[in-house]
């Protein structure tokens, strides 16, 4: 099928690929999709539901049924299209959804079904019997669903993420886009264009039309070789744009070695890129739509604009007789195009009375629509409906053309929506969608290829206007300018399924049935019949689903409305947005300055908040983590402990209004505190219940430093944000958050100060330091900064130096914490030493607690005004009935207690009505010999002594247990203060 003279692709280099066990022979640009029509295969995949064959579309990203698995082994990668897949030597590819093979599938007995399997039919067939979901139905419908799979095994292709900035981004390379890019460079601005093409020139690369003296194709070619010289500009093709978010930035994926047999060896296999503009010119184009009718399914039916772009750019006909089918101009083009090359073109069809067809010599059929068509794995007959009868016609392939949709998606991505025009029976994006963003082109509604040029060169007219830099003289090249010319059809009526989505194997009977079920907003009946829920996101079957729904509803096109279009464009491999987390999961790890010395010293690391801190410190000898646990415990109140705290959040805050943003988000005053001394502050959302807590130090009349939780830090940040944006824009205050900035250790217990004297420059005296004292130091000739504060109830400190100092200054506590018989303590320790001296963390104030739960309802000051202040005064948040915070013990010292068991009086059933709260923390406290726990229980303050029950269903544990004061050791704080 491979046509002599024809196409784009480099024929002195052959390549070999396979396809389902089979070797076929390519050439370098082929796409798997092009190669395997050039070899005769059309049936390429089976359908979501009813597991129909299927045959290529389209030829670009947009394509719903060519979907292929590429790779074997832990490198496979399953929902590639072949239409952008590019075939190198050694290329491993197979169909998906298929069993045992493509060519039978036995779920093909699904299509048998199709009467009892229509739109919604699972939300109706799966209710009864109940019990029958988890042993039949749900076993039965995941093993059916589905389009490829995964191999199971862990990924071990490399992914990098990186960063790119610019004046302008020029999104897509098509006319338009490499006119604006042209036009912005030659006039000095930095200036990136993106494609997803491997071949940048867009359609020019599947159009026989010139573009001034030359052929579209050698024009952008030349075009991208003046762009390649420049140093202004970065060309990235295979760069799909993905989305576009606020402050001018984009997502982009590069694939950066999908074509290559070269993968491994630290070469990344894709790029996900961050691209910051300050403007940017959306060029991307149009996409062109089928037109439903009766099996126009059957693989060998594409697009006409696809079956040009095989033709011209790829040198491949996708069939031998061929028929064209259309509703506008554009379709003659390919007729011309395959008679031309010498393909035998059977018909053309325009469902247009009154239409012209120059320069094409063959049978014409006017005022005609195609109304079926034969064959099952191949395309072998269509029928063709006249005012005089229907008539069939032999084809192997059919070029269908409904008109073209320009490519809005990344207009919509930041709420906007497109806008219905009435002339070319599309939508378009809506001005002023997107900040800084200019629409030109085919993707605005321009589709000749003169205006595109045009629309190019004044789209970067107005990017350099925006940006203050003058234009250059660009010289519009003559192009084909023929107008778009088209009428309406959406689906031609008749009996049997005409098909809208392809991949899901929606068709225009789905649509009209959730009409008649009242699933008549365009949301709900894509959800109801799963239209447009695919990989190709209904980019072929959207808007002419949404004329049949507006058909079916009685109203208007632009009336009914569009879905959603959201981020990404088109799939994106999770690996690549979370590249440099390979093998550690998709969140980002934070590793304090210690993290090294923790490791080498045997720690298990746990997870707090984004941050990895040492659960314990093990000793040879210890053979459980109690044992650890229970020793560091013992450092700390009887020598002296050192643990990593930089975790903590750290927001640094500077301004003559600093201390009345503090005086607003704390319920307690801040605005009396004295230079050179810390608070405990308690903060409130906007609810009324508790948001967070910590300690906050005043190093200046203007400056402070706010410590929150680990795992608040980001909340708090947005909280304060909206405070001075949106409450308190007048206020004069800055902050920044400096947690990376400070590397911080509590040094705590009996000999914690002198431990610190021997690194101070200038050793702590008397009481120069008293408790809540605050400062700058000196730490070995290291300016650091001091704070006496406890979050053990023991005599202690926290010191702060810069973040490059933090392993070093570790190491030093640490060895002279060992010489005075202690050492480091980790979470378990801390969290056993804070429950005994009754102290929150957010395992307490979760999200539910108020102040007055918590016990802390008289820090809600009564002289100012705060965040939460009069909601945490609902009757509902302060009902002396509400669950309180106590102290819990087991009455039976050897009996154990379980975070997040429930609270029940000691003769109640132990069933959700009789819950009377929840034990919140549980720790082991070597120092009272028992375990202890911090929960809340209805009037808990009340009930100190009384014995209640504790059950955990979930681990099959229940102990009676004396409700008690939730300071368990030192409540006078002697040792904290002395």
């Amino acid at each position: 099928m491979r046509l002599a003279g024809k196409g784009l692709v480099d024929r002195s280099t052959p390549v070999q690929f396979s396809f389902d066990g089979t070797t076929y022979k390519g050439f370098a640009g082929d796409t798997v999709a092009s190669a395997l029509l050039a070899n005769g295969v059309k049936l390429m995949g089976r359908s979501f539901k009813y597991h129909r064959p299927r045959g290529v579309l389209s030829a670009g990203s947009e394509e719903p049924n060519a979907l292929i698995t590429t790779g074997k082994g832990a490198g496979q990668e399953p929902n590639v299209r072949a239409t952008v897949q590019e075939v190198y030597d050694g290329l491993v590819t197979r169909s998906q959804n298929a069993w045992p093979s493509l060519d039978f599938d036995v779920m093909a007995v699904n299509d048998l079904g199709a009467p009892f399997l229509g739109a919604g039919f699972y939300y109706k067939t799966f209710m009864w019997p109940k019990r029958f979901w988890e042993a039949v139905y749900e076993p039965v419908i995941r093993k059916a669903a589905g389009l490829g799979a995964l191999s199971g095994k862990s990924n071990e292709d490399t992914y990098e993420r990186a960063y790119a900035f610019c004046d302008l981004l020029v999104i897509g390379a098509g006319p338009t886009g490499l006119m604006a890019a042209l036009t912005a460079a030659r006039a000095g601005a930095d200036v990136i264009i993106a494609d997803e093409d491997s071949l940048l020139g867009g359609r020019l690369n599947a159009e026989t039309g010139a573009v001034g003296h030359q052929s579209g194709a050698a024009w952008a070619a030349a075009v991208v070789a003046e762009l390649s010289s420049m140093e202004n500009v970065r060309l990235m093709s295979r760069t799909t744009v993905t989305g576009a978010y606020d402050g001018g930035m984009y997502g982009a994926l590069e694939r950066v070695n999908q074509h290559t047999s070269h993968r491994g060896g630290g070469a990344p296999l894709e790029c996900f890129w961050r691209i910051s503009a300050k403007h940017a010119v959306l060029a991307a184009g149009a996409l062109e739509r089928p037109i439903a009718f009766q099996n126009n399914d059957r693989p060998g039916v594409m697009t006409a604009g696809a079956v040009r772009a095989y033709l011209n750019r790829w040198g491949v006909t996708p069939g031998k007789r061929v028929a064209v089918f259309g509703n506008n101009d554009d379709a003659h083009r390919t007729a011309r195009d395959l008679a031309a090359a010498g393909v035998h073109v059977v018909a053309l069809i325009d469902s247009r009375n009154d239409v012209a067809v120059p320069d094409f010599d063959g049978r014409v059929f006017k005022g005609a629509q195609v109304c079926n068509a034969a064959g099952r794995k191949e395309l072998e007959s269509i029928t063709i409906r006249t005012a005089t009868g229907e008539e069939a016609l032999q084809v192997d392939c059919l070029a269908v053309s409904g008109g073209w949709n320009p490519t809005v998606h990344l207009t919509c991505h930041m709420g906007g929506r497109p806008t219905w025009r009435e002339d070319i029976q599309a939508f378009v994006p809506t001005d002023g969608s997107i900040p800084n963003m200019t629409v030109a082109g085919a993707c605005n509604g321009v589709f000749s290829t003169q205006q595109c040029l045009n629309d190019g060169v004044e789209a970067a007219k107005a990017a350099l206007k925006a940006l203050g830099k003058k234009n250059a003289d660009v010289e519009v090249p003559k192009a084909e300018d023929a107008p778009y010319q088209m009428s309406p059809l959406w689906a031609v009526a008749g009996k049997g399924r005409a098909w809208l989505d392809f991949q899901n194997d929606v068709s225009v009977k789905d649509i009209k049935q959730a009409a008649v079920e009242n699933f008549r907003s365009v949301e709900h009946m894509k959800r109801y019949t799963t239209q447009g829920m695919a990989t190709d996101q209904g980019k072929n079957s959207n808007v002419a689903a949404l004329a049949m729904l507006a058909d079916a509803t009685g109203r208007g096109i632009p009336e009914t409305g569009t879905t959603t279009f959201r981020p990404p464009y088109s799939p994106v491999s999770i690996a690549a947005m979370g590249a440099g987390a390979q093998g550690h999961g998709f969140a980002p790890e934070r590793w304090t300055t210690s993290h090294k010395r923790s490791v080498e010293m045997g720690a298990p690391m746990i997870e707090a908040g984004l941050w990895y801190r040492p659960s314990y410190f093990p000793k040879p000898g210890e053979s459980t983590w109690r044992q650890s646990c229970d020793r560091e415990v013992g450092y700390v109140r009887n020598a002296v402990g050192v643990c990593d705290v930089s975790t903590l959040g750290k927001i640094d805050i500077q301004g003559p209004d600093a201390a009345k943003l503090l005086d607003f988000v704390y319920t307690n005053m801040f605005s009396s505190l004295k230079v050179g001394r810390v608070r405990y502050g308690l903060m409130l959302r906007e609810d009324g219940f508790v948001m967070d807590d910590g300690t906050t130090a005043r190093l200046g009349e203007q400056h402070f430093v706010m410590t929150t939780t680990t795992a608040a830090a980001g909340n708090v940040m947005r909280h304060l944000e909206f405070v001075t944006q949106a409450l308190h824009p007048e206020w004069e205050v800055s902050f920044a958050s400096v947690t990376e900035q400070w590397a911080q250790f509590a040094v705590a217990g009996p000999k914690s100060r002198e431990l610190l004297n021997g690194l101070l420059d200038e050793p702590i005296k008397g009481e120069s330091w008293p408790f809540m004292a605050c400062g700058p130091v000196s730490v070995v000739g290291v300016e650091g900064r001091l704070f006496r504060i406890s979050f053990s109830g023991e005599h202690a400190y926290e010191i702060a130096v810069p973040s490059r100092y933090g392993a070093s200054l570790f190491d030093i506590l640490l060895k002279r914490a060992e010489e005075m018989g202690g050492g480091a303590y980790g979470m378990e320790a801390l969290n056993v030493l804070r429950i005994e001296k009754g102290f929150i963390t957010h395992a307490e104030i979760e999200g539910r607690a108020t102040a007055f739960d918590i016990g802390a309802a008289k820090m809600i000051s009564a002289k100012k005004d705060c965040v939460g202040k009069t909601m945490a005064a609902r009757p509902g948040l302060v009902d002396e009935d509400r669950p309180q915070l106590v102290g819990l013990k087991p009455v039976d010292a050897a009996k154990q207690l379980t975070a997040g068991a429930h609270l029940f009086e000691r003769d109640a059933e132990a069933v959700r009505i009789n819950s009377k709260g929840h034990v919140s923390s549980v720790g082991f406290s070597p120092d009272l010999g028992t375990m202890i726990g911090l929960g809340f229980f209805a009037r808990g303050p009340e009930r100190h002594g009384e014995v209640i029950r504790m059950v955990d269903h979930l681990r099959g544990v229940e102990t009676e247990v004396e409700i008690c004061h939730p300071v368990f050791l030192d409540p006078e704080g002697e040792r904290v203060r002395g």
